[in-house]
């Protein structure tokens, strides 16, 4: 209950792949319809939704790994030179 009540103090979230009964409190809490809970369900990295205010939006980022920017930005260990 108290995870559940951080939602309602906050106008941004965003999501990436969830598990299922965090799917299920993040569309009860936010009103995410089932479609858009499929952007957050199995996603591939780069994929998910932002929340601001009233607005859901999907996303799908597919960022270039052959650049130094991403070398930087990269948060998997695996990765880091």
């Amino acid at each position: 209950k108290e995870i559940e009540n951080i939602f309602d103090n906050t106008d941004f979230v965003l999501m990436l792949n969830q598990a299922s009964g965090d799917r299920e409190i993040l569309a009860r809490k936010l009103k995410i319809s089932l479609p858009q809970l499929r952007y957050v369900t199995n996603s591939n990295e780069g994929e998910g939704l932002l929340f601001f205010g009233n607005t859901i939006v999907p996303f799908l980022d597919k960022f270039p790994k052959d650049t130094i920017l991403y070398q930087k930005m990269t948060t998997k260990p695996e990765e880091v030179r």
